[in-house]
């Protein structure tokens, strides 16, 4: 049984399209909270290796399944590999809202602007095309670890990670195609999930959120291209902080509402605000697969005169012999462009080497494209993230693992190893590359990342 639902709470929703208090309520008593995962398009490996029960796909999602209970996640090697990430059902509808307003295959520069743990990016880095950049920001410098540890290990070349206030962003003006703005909430949505959130909810709260919602809004806007596509989501039921922010967007700035098509067996429920009837999407626990959770699109009518130009940061090339060190590492075709960087070589697609630079000069980058690792007397110790990219070539010498080997290295620990190859190996399991070991001939040295050992047995 679940603590009361706070009545403050219940009376606000009221008169809201979609809340039918009795479902609602026994929708948190019945405490049956859904466990969703989305695949990762680029990690092809086969279900019997994971620890995933799948039950049915999430119908507005192209990779997203519901499982029929929870596993130790830890537990999975293939949850390390990055094969999939563990995201609520509901928050996936993301993919259609961005499918019916953009064109995917073409190239498109995306900001998530709030965005640890990662779960909003990595579901648009599996999305847009190999020629798009993806931008991952996160205010709090104590999440951007842990975006930029679930962001490695989805293993995409083409995403920045910054840790920035949402005001850094107007040194960069209409530079970005698509805006997503998944704001910090008062977080009713995840009663069911966090009953503990229960206990911190109140009406102040509620209208500080909505104060810091439409602070972050104002704040970003002006890097929006105009015509572009700004997308605003919650996990809050509270009118103040969903339907009252669209109308303050339609309002006071130049901003288009749009209407997402919806599958009628969805149950996804199509809310307009009172004032400018601008659509919003809720999804109530009692009526949809999912948790709760608030999504409506815009698009920017304001035209900016974009006189300032941006500022690049010159970067530093990487020398041709290190070069030939690298290449030897990564597929044979790919078309790179190699940087250091501190004291390693970052890697990325050929085509984003200026928008780096622009970046650069704007923000604070925290990681960007394939950390590759660093060369020491022409030989390179490669990096954890070369091992989860998808750069690294074919036949790169592995050693695959049974599980419970596989889950000592992920421990950090020493695992049974009974071959001869020598020097650098990739570690594998059920297809899928978990990091590095180097083999000496007497022992195997563990280079798993130290700060992500798993600890439980």
């Amino acid at each position: 049984m679940h603590h009361q639902l706070p009545l403050p709470l219940l009376d606000s929703l009221q008169d809201i399209k979609g809340f039918d208090a009795g479902s609602f309520i026994q929708s948190h008593e019945s405490n049956n909270s859904l466990t969703s995962i989305r695949i990762n398009p680029t990690k092809i490996f086969d279900f019997k290796d994971a620890v995933l029960q799948i039950e049915e796909k999430v119908p507005w999602s192209s990779s997203g399944f519901y499982l029929n209970e929870r596993p130790s996640f830890t537990l999975d090697p293939l949850f390390h590999a990055g094969a999939y990430y563990v995201q609520e059902a509901s928050s996936m509808f993301l993919e259609e809202v961005l499918k019916q307003n953009v064109d995917v295959k073409t190239s498109l520069k995306v900001l998530d602007l709030c965005a640890a743990p990662g779960g909003k990016s990595t579901l648009i880095q599996s999305l847009i095309s190999t020629e798009s950049l993806l931008v991952s920001n996160e205010v709090i410098k104590t999440r951007v670890n842990v975006l930029s540890e679930n962001t490695t290990k989805w293993g995409a070349r083409n995403i920045v990670v910054t840790n920035n206030d949402p005001k850094d962003f107007q040194r960069l003006p209409g530079y970005f195609d698509v805006i997503v703005v998944d704001a910090p909430c008062s977080g009713s949505g995840l009663f069911r999930k966090d009953p503990d959130a229960i206990k911190e909810w109140s009406v102040d709260n509620v209208a500080l959120c909505s104060q810091r919602q439409q602070r972050i809004l104002a704040d970003v806007m002006l890097s929006l291209k105009p015509g572009g596509l700004l997308v605003y989501s919650t996990c809050s039921y509270s009118y103040d902080e969903n339907e009252a922010i669209c109308d303050w967007l339609t309002s006071e700035y130049n901003f288009n509402t749009i209407k997402i098509n919806t599958h009628k067996e969805w149950n996804i429920v199509e809310t307009e605000s009172q004032k400018n009837h601008a659509f919003g999407y809720r999804f109530y626990p009692d009526k949809v697969k999912g948790e709760g959770f608030f999504i409506a699109a815009f698009q920017n009518r304001n035209e900016y005169s974009n006189t300032k130009s941006l500022n690049t940061k010159h970067q530093t090339k990487i020398s041709l012999q290190q070069t030939t060190t690298l290449s030897k590492w990564i597929m044979p075709n790919e078309v790179l462009a190699f940087f250091n960087w501190k004291d390693d070589c970052i890697a990325f697609p050929d085509f984003v080497v200026n928008e780096i630079s622009i970046l650069q000069s704007a923000l604070y980058i925290k990681k960007a494209g394939v950390n590759m690792g660093s060369i020491i007397r022409d030989e390179l110790i490669p990096s954890h993230e070369l091992a989860m990219s998808d750069l690294l070539r074919d036949d790169i010498d592995t050693i695959e693992l049974d599980k419970e080997n596989a889950l000592q290295y992920l421990r950090h620990q020493s695992f049974e190893y009974s071959g001869l190859g020598k020097g650098w190996l990739l570690v594998k399991y059920g297809n899928l590359s978990l990091g590095f070991v180097k083999a000496m001939s007497n022992r195997v040295n563990n280079y798993y990342p130290k700060e992500w050992r798993i600890f439980n047995k």
